[in-house]
């Protein structure tokens, strides 16, 4: 096992990592190294070598980026996938129902549960774990790229500050090969593997990892006054409802109209044209995922004494 650990990503969980790895890792189970990033996209570098080597699992440390980066890295590798999500959004890591505490997301990696997932590309060059973006959603992004601070605060107090002078942009998209186009103007549009942004923002309530499909949520600027009701169903994991949302499904989308170039990519502000082709590439990623009916116990020797006699009755008994 190889750890790639951005040792400035989110909110600065992973500064204890190395510990956290000694105190909670199965080590008869892996081996492993750690390795840490220096500049933007090293992680892929990083995972790719490990892949390279033979590695039969990367994990990355950090947030969406990071682990965006560990998997561009594993691209037509059978390397497995693990996250210790460490970052401020951690979408993808909630999608798949990992614990957002570093130690217990570690206990999951011991569970060595094996699963594949879907992952998008887009114009045949990024590939896309969790979402993507166009519009207000990419320009916050862009700005976040450059920001001194990560995080919730700083990520919303952008949006309130560029709220009220974006304006929406016209979009022509077409799904699956279809030659007549879906016309919107729309202040964002959402291309999303998993359910969300982040934070538990659900952003496509009804999208799945494995389903083979991409779900595309568009959304109108919402007024001031709608606030009130289109925020809570965002977190509600009902978005679908408001009259500012409209969601299509199809297992290819060519997008036209992004006149900025920019497009989010797993939290990232990426320059990538004004003609975005997105693919659904389904169980193109091999994943250690959670196996929620197993207990995430640490190794035996790093527990109390009183711990240990109650597991091992346990163990008795099966």
């Amino acid at each position: 096992m190889t750890v790639v650990v951005n040792p400035v990503s989110g909110v600065g969980r992973q500064k204890k990592i190395e510990k956290l790895l000694r105190d909670n890792l199965n080590l008869d189970m892996f081996d492993y190294d750690v390795v840490y990033t220096e500049h933007i996209h090293h992680g892929t570098d990083l995972a790719r070598a490990a892949a390279d080597r033979g590695r039969d699992v990367v994990v990355a440390v950090g947030g969406d980026g990071s682990v965006n980066d560990v998997i561009a890295g594993l691209k037509d590798s059978p390397s497995r996938l693990g996250i210790i999500p460490c970052g401020s959004g951690n979408g993808l890591a909630r999608c798949l129902g990992l614990p957002l505490t570093p130690a217990f997301a570690i206990r999951v990696l011991n569970q060595y549960k094996e699963d594949c997932i879907d992952t998008i590309v887009l114009n045949d060059k990024y590939i896309i774990a969790s979402i993507a973006g166009v519009g207000f959603d990419a320009y916050v992004a862009r700005l976040m790229r450059s920001a001194k601070t990560r995080g919730l605060p700083a990520y919303m107090n952008l949006m309130l500050r560029e709220y009220a002078t974006y304006e929406c942009k016209d979009y022509k998209f077409y799904l699956d090969g279809n030659e007549v186009p879906h016309e919107r103007s729309a202040w964002f549009i959402s291309i999303a593997n998993s359910n969300q942004f982040g934070y538990a923002a659900a952003i496509a309530p009804q999208a799945k990892l494995d389903d083979g499909l991409i779900d595309v949520s568009v959304v109108d600027k919402v007024p001031l006054e709608h606030i009130p009701v289109s925020v809570p169903l965002l977190y509600a994991n009902h978005i679908e409802l408001s009259q500012h949302v409209e969601i299509f499904k199809a297992h290819e989308v060519l997008l036209t109209g992004n006149v900025d170039k920019w497009v989010n990519i797993d939290g990232e502000g990426e320059n990538v044209g004004k003609e975005l082709h997105f693919v659904n590439h389904h169980h193109s990623l091999n994943i250690l995922g959670r196996d929620k009916a197993v207990p995430l116990i640490i190794r035996k020797e790093k527990m109390p004494e009183l711990a240990q006699k109650i597991i091992s009755k346990i163990e008795s008994r099966r």
